[in-house]
């Protein structure tokens, strides 16, 4: 039996599963997850921030990144937990824009600092003697104040877009949180424009990244494969193999969801990609980069063991 919206302005958030059994198990699922995204990442933010060995370009973008992934799944989760567990699934207008506006701002950033920290390695390797001049405080300050900026500029267009449609065909969001694709599949209004928005700022602040993030790589690996000691090389390149996974986890989900025309969507199977970028890579993040980072497991170790003194 459906539940009625409150008011008519309302959107109803039919979530993940309505079968008792399957929400259970879901729910103890996703707030694990959760639970383990935020410790992940709040423990490399304190680090990055506490520790002044971390003190650098390639840390303090890292925190940037790890206080991006607790917004991610801080946007979205806690309502969809919510809605897995209570009868009321609606979710009120302006929480619906709030959601969405902030979400996609999240994604437009981490396009960009992706980008950013790409460009943070490419000197680190190819321009070592002028590394700490070229990437000073405030050049890292103003890289991660444009990043911000972009995902923030990019939701205010699409908000903005999105939620001058009309939702007369239904209010029920076959989904668990809201978000352009299946806000558009409401619409009975023209979303050519929406459509090619997603299409052209795609291009701007999703591809022009994703290009610049190739083409360091490609200088970083010609630069690489010029050492001539393999222990250097393997050094040089362990320095970028963490950033390098999270870029392919992250753009390849995030391209598998947005880039591409709102009709071939289906509402079944993104939500498959949707948990990827929205809950599995956030918390995945923290794992990859202290995975394969002594420094940082270092610092996290350091802190634990200072909290316990105290």
């Amino acid at each position: 039996m459906g539940v009625n919206l409150t008011t008519s302005t309302d959107f109803l958030l039919l979530g993940l599963s309505d079968h008792p059994g399957v929400k259970v198990l879901l729910f103890c699922t996703l707030l694990l997850l959760y639970i383990l995204t935020l410790i992940g990442n709040l423990s490399i933010v304190l680090v990055s921030r506490l520790d002044k060995h971390l003190h650098t370009p390639m840390y303090f973008f890292l925190g940037n990144l790890a206080f991006l992934d607790i917004c991610y799944t801080s946007t979205t989760m806690p309502k969809m937990l919510q809605i897995l567990l209570a009868e009321d699934k609606s979710i009120t207008f302006i929480a619906c824009v709030t959601q969405m506006y902030l979400f996609v701002a999240c994604v437009g950033t981490g396009h960009v600092l992706l980008a950013v920290m790409s460009y943070d390695r490419y000197l680190a390797i190819c321009q070592p003697f002028r590394y700490l001049v070229l990437m000073n405080f405030k050049v890292c300050a103003n890289l991660a104040f444009v990043s911000w900026f972009c995902g923030l500029l990019n939701s205010v267009v699409h908000t903005i877009f999105t939620f001058r449609l009309n939702f007369c065909r239904s209010r029920r969001i076959e989904y668990f949180f809201c978000d352009i694709p299946a806000l558009l599949s409401l619409s009975c209004s023209d979303t050519s424009v929406n459509q090619a928005l997603l299409v052209s700022v795609g291009v701007l602040i999703g591809w022009g990244p994703f290009l610049s993030i190739v083409i360091s790589y490609i200088y970083i690996l010609v630069t690489i494969m010029k050492i001539s000691s393999t222990d250097g090389r393997q050094k040089s390149f362990s320095t970028c193999a963490s950033h390098l996974a999270v870029v392919i986890l992250y753009y390849g989900s995030a391209i598998a969801n947005y880039m591409r025309p709102v009709s071939s969507y289906s509402l079944g199977k993104d939500r498959l990609v949707s948990i990827l970028y929205s809950m599995v890579t956030p918390m995945l993040n923290p794992i990859i980069y202290t995975f394969r980072n002594q420094d940082v497991k270092n610092a996290i170790s350091k802190l634990f063991k200072h909290r316990r003194k105290l």
